[in-house]
């Protein structure tokens, strides 16, 4: 059994404003109703609709005429965010639409919220991944999204474009050229001390 609904805004999977769609009932009544993105479809609320329809096309261009400034601002944004990981790259817990939204309200100095953020799953490896953020539903941007342990890593990876991570398949341990190069000082210093 299907319920049928007025769209309030452009839903990316569903329709324009304004269109009659037949939905789930759960989806209907757990997140299109709360979030006032739809009404049912009554004779009440399409008269009501219909009323207000100037009203509603206006505030959704307002809407979208700020989210294209802000787009504008952030579209192909690099934003890095450090965590901890093994040496295969693997984090230490993982990276979720909250901590992109902060790490990105952070860098743009204003609030994107975790909603916008546009991902399946958290992520859980080092290295660099592009990122949807729904700023509106007519206006989406990609940010490039930098997770590494360290800054010299993240500026490392932004030149490679790979992760920098430990080959155990290899016969010493090789790790990308860069990365290398800046654990030698550190290996050095070791070897100093158990001399």
């Amino acid at each position: 059994m299907l319920t049928e609904i007025i769209l309030l805004e452009r839903i990316e999977t569903l329709g324009k404003m304004g269109e009659l769609v037949k939905v789930k009932p759960g989806y209907a009544r757990n997140f299109l109703l709360p979030q006032k993105k739809a009404l049912r479809a009554t004779k009440e609320n399409i008269a009501y609709f219909e009323a207000q329809r100037q009203a509603l096309e206006t505030q959704n261009n307002e809407r979208r005429t700020e989210a294209e400034k802000f787009a504008k601002k952030i579209d192909g944004l690099k934003v890095v965010i450090l965590r901890q990981a093994s040496e295969s790259g693997q984090l230490y817990g993982s990276v979720s639409s909250r901590d992109i939204a902060d790490a990105l309200t952070e860098a743009s100095g204003e609030t994107v919220s975790r909603s916008q953020v546009d991902m399946n799953s958290a992520i859980k490896a080092i290295g660099m991944f592009p990122i949807k953020i729904s700023l509106h539903p007519e206006v989406k941007v990609m940010i490039t999204l930098n997770i590494a342990r360290s800054m010299d890593e993240a500026k490392t990876q932004e030149k490679t474009g790979k992760a920098v991570i430990v080959d155990h398949n290899a016969d010493d341990r090789k790790v990308a050229p860069a990365a290398k190069q800046a654990e030698a000082p550190e290996e050095e210093a070791e070897k100093e001390e158990a001399a």
